[in-house]
């Protein structure tokens, strides 16, 4: 069965347009890679009651070999049936889906079985494929599912997509949202461009999936130009990895800079917050080795806290990198105010019950 965004809960569609925390679901696995549902569940009602708005599940976080290993759909499974047993409030879920047109269309239609409200779409099995190619494959996967686009970056997969793409994207018309994700401000600019120049700025939502840049991609706005027209978009919410850890602190962050934004006045200590909450994401994202940890070190920090068991993931040459449990040490020490560490120990016996 088909869903187009103007059949979406009218409550969830408004968290996602107003803008939110959508933490990037990781994958729990206990010491013999085997899937780990009571931690997996323990994650989800963790994000619910930090406050998040909605999550992605089976996306780059939840590591990509899900596929593969037969886990796409336990996986997005349980977070859809938890979060529904957990939440007393709206929420909106995102599917992760990938490959070429074929295996992207089932995973649209094991996600709209599942209650998802939109697909998160990523296009690194389409390299190499013409900018007419890419519209075609993406135009296919609207007519199944409302979709968010997504600008992964190239180190860790990503394909490179021009203003042109991001123009034509946005005109099919099921695109709700894009995750903008490049860790390149060029790039950045080149997806608001696009949408402003299809007119579908009211349609569609930005999202920053920059975790190297986050606090400034919520609170500059971008201009662009169309035609003798100045059209400034805003970056509204978050989808990230980064917000996978310390998610209670990342909503309080969220709402003071939308706070802030209403108000027409951002303080220094708020934009100073930017390079803090980046000298973090260095140490998760282990950006010291081109962010070859960077999902262990965000299950590193989830270990720490008791969240998960491990730090196991399903390729057992992903791993901490040398050094990076030191960073990681140092960014506790230094911003240990932006950790929700209490709010953890709290909650923690409630969310593994």
């Amino acid at each position: 069965m088909a869903l187009h965004w103007t059949k979406l809960p009218k409550e969830s569609l408004a968290l996602l347009r107003r803008g939110c925390v959508i933490p990037a679901h990781p994958l729990a696995l206990d010491a013999k890679r085997r899937f780990d549902a009571l931690r997996q569940r323990a994650l989800t009602r963790y994000y619910i009651d930090a406050g998040s708005g909605g999550l992605a599940v089976g996306v780059h976080s939840t590591q990509f070999a899900i596929r593969e290993k037969g886990l796409y759909e336990p996986v997005l499974q349980l977070a859809a049936d938890a979060a529904r047993e957990w939440a007393k409030r709206p929420l909106f879920m995102i599917a992760g889906l990938a490959g070429k047109t074929v295996q992207a269309k089932k995973e649209a239609e094991i996600a709209v079985a599942h209650g998802y409200h939109a697909g998160m779409l990523s296009l690194g099995a389409m390299k190499g494929a013409s900018v007419d190619e890419l519209i075609t494959h993406c135009a296919a996967i609207a007519r199944l599912i409302p979709l968010v686009g997504f600008y992964l970056q190239t180190a860790v997969g990503g394909i490179t997509l021009s203003a042109e793409f991001w123009r034509r994207f946005a005109a099919i018309e099921n695109v709700i949202a894009i995750k903008i994700a490049p860790f390149n401000r060029y790039r950045t600019l080149d997806v608001a461009r696009g949408v402003v120049l299809a007119k579908a700025e009211e349609r569609v939502t930005l999202y920053t999936g920059n975790d190297d840049h986050i606090v400034l991609d919520l609170v500059a706005p971008l201009a662009v130009k169309r035609g003798d027209e100045e059209v400034r978009v805003r970056i509204q919410g978050g989808l990230l990895g980064h917000w996978s850890v310390w998610t209670k602190k990342a909503v309080g962050l969220l709402e003071r800079v939308q706070a802030a934004v209403a108000s027409g006045w951002v303080d220094a200590d708020l934009l100073a917050l930017d390079a803090r909450v980046t000298d973090c994401n260095s140490a998760f994202f282990d950006v010291a080795h081109d962010f070859a940890g960077c999902i262990p070190g965000c299950h590193e920090v989830l270990r720490r806290q008791g969240l998960l068991e491990g730090t196991w993931c399903l390729d057992p040459k992903e791993t901490l990198s040398p050094g990076q449990g030191e960073e990681i040490d140092r960014v506790y020490r230094e911003h240990r105010d932006l950790a929700d560490d209490e709010f953890v120990r709290a909650n923690l016996g409630r969310w593994l019950a």
